[in-house]
């Protein structure tokens, strides 16, 4: 919608894969090449911008995750922003000294009530 000339969407669940389709559809968009292989242990091309969301939910996860942004950055200068809702993986992660946050936004009731007592979700941008 912003004008993306290519779009990588990649969850290694395939029902997020599905959900990622329907997304497509219903906002009007034809659905674009979703991955449900774990990308962190192939080799990419080069993308502009890497959005992540809520990946930090797991130490082991979080530190590869972590050596895979720094070097595809230092490889690429890729544009990384990540969205999270501020679990205690995430805050107490080290790759919250290479943060710089954008945004901050209050999830609505029920999602709050849903999630833990998590209050809030939070975009940031990777400066390593």
């Amino acid at each position: 919608m912003s004008g993306a000339s290519k779009i990588l969407a990649n969850d290694i669940d395939p029902i997020a894969g599905m959900a990622i389709t329907l997304n497509c559809k219903l906002n009007g968009l034809n659905p674009f090449p979703i991955s449900t292989e774990n990308i962190l242990n192939t080799q990419q091309g080069k993308f502009d911008v890497i959005v992540l969301g809520d990946m930090f939910y797991d130490e082991d996860l979080a530190d590869s995750l972590h050596l895979w942004l720094e070097n595809y950055f230092w490889t690429h200068r890729t544009r990384v922003l990540i969205g999270d809702p501020g679990r205690p993986q995430f805050s107490g992660h080290s790759i919250r000294r290479r943060l710089h946050q954008l945004e901050e936004y209050t999830l609505p009731e029920p999602t709050q009530q849903d999630n833990n007592g998590l209050t809030t979700s939070a975009v940031w941008e990777f400066h390593p």
